[in-house]
């Protein structure tokens, strides 16, 4: 940050670039653009797909997306003039349900949007197949999963192209910021003028979105997309380079913290955990009742706050039970049993770097103590 501050540079520039260039050699793509959120990477990403001339996308065609992902894995997908088919959860992993994808699938279907969920990979073998099957684009939301892998490939490198989120809670933290991951040139020079307000200024002489002019005074300000100002700042770009260097270590600890968790809970009669799916990156550990819990989370949650636990719903439960759903072109297809079960019976507890063992032992133990409790 002293770096930075001495150079009197605090505007977009050479310490994002670093950054881009270090975060997208760690993911395995050929380019990473970042944004000022996580939020706003799914937003850049949906539109510059959109502006795309060799776009697939047309108005109102379907993108499929789980049911339970934050609120600005969907928002975008509306905003830029898509719709909305959600498909319910796998109750074990938490992510989208791939035995009901192809279900939802007819021809107005052009994309599939997977959210690894609180640090789980989706089954991509899987999606991948009924992507190639039905010529869909496939993008992933990796907002909460850094570091998670699927058959030794990073997830955020599995689709056409991935979102990233550098938010306090999450794996890495750049105070805030968020980055879309891609081996496409085309993608990644369009995702740089929606990025900056649509403008061309910053693409090479030649390139998929307009091509430069001769003349540099006009080419400052050449507004050629319906762009944002989604620009992070130099200050997020440096702490970035030293968060990257850190983050072998946070992953360890994050996973070693996992380990103890799944001991403490994978048998448990009382609760289910989230099955990891390849190789998680363990945002946090999510705790679902069982049935003859059901309904008695309440219970549980007054418990653990009052020992000083802090607990969150999972991501945003069921989204289609939230009333800005009204305002967002979608479908709905089914019951969404799994999504209705976790949002009314499921919430989790955070994880960390720092070794936790000795908090998560306690809190099972408040846990499993609660349970017996009621089930008695």
């Amino acid at each position: 940050m002293n770096r930075v501050i001495h150079s009197g540079n605090f505007t977009m520039g050479e310490e994002v670039k670093k950054f881009e260039e270090q975060f997208a050699a760690y993911i395995g793509t050929r380019f990473a653009v970042m944004v000022n959120s996580g939020s706003s990477a799914n937003l850049a990403l949906l539109f510059a797909l959109k502006y795309m001339k060799s776009t697939t996308l047309t108005e109102n065609c379907e993108i499929i997306v789980p049911a339970v992902s934050w609120s600005t894995t969907f928002y975008p997908v509306s905003q830029a003039g898509f719709k909305l088919r959600f498909v319910d959860i796998d109750l074990s992993t938490l992510n989208i349900d791939t035995r009901q994808i192809e279900s939802n699938i007819n021809e107005k279907t052009k994309a599939i949007f997977a959210v690894n969920l609180l640090g789980n990979p989706c089954n991509y073998s899987e999606i991948a197949r009924i992507a190639k099957k039905y010529d869909l684009i496939l993008i992933e939301d990796n907002c909460e999963s850094l570091g998670a892998t699927f058959s030794t490939r990073l997830t955020g490198s599995l689709g056409l192209a991935g979102t990233h989120s550098f938010f306090y809670s999450h794996h890495i933290c750049t105070m805030d910021g968020g980055m879309v991951t891609t081996d496409s040139e085309e993608l990644a020079e369009n995702l740089r003028s929606v990025r900056a307000h649509g403008w061309t200024r910053g693409l090479p002489q030649k390139n998929y979105v307009h091509n430069l002019s001769q003349n540099h005074w006009e080419d400052l300000y050449r507004f050629v997309l319906p762009g944002f100002n989604l620009r992070p700042v130099e200050l997020s770009g440096a702490i970035g380079q030293e968060q990257l260097k850190k983050f072998p270590k946070f992953l360890e600890s994050r996973r070693k913290n996992a380990k103890v968790f799944q001991k403490l809970l994978n048998d448990s009669e009382h609760f289910l955990i989230q099955r990891e799916e390849d190789s998680s990156s363990w945002f946090g550990f999510s705790i679902v009742l069982r049935e003859h819990l059901q309904g008695k989370r309440s219970n549980f949650l007054s418990v653990l706050q009052s020992e000083g636990v802090e607990t969150r719903p999972i991501v945003a439960g069921n989204f289609l039970r939230n009333p800005v759903i009204q305002h967002l072109n979608h479908v709905r297809q089914g019951d969404y049993d799994n999504a209705n079960y976790i949002h009314e019976n499921g919430f989790f507890i955070g994880n960390h770097q720092l070794d936790l063992e000795l908090a998560l032992q306690e809190t099972v133990n408040i846990l499993n103590k609660t349970a017996k409790e009621l089930a008695g």
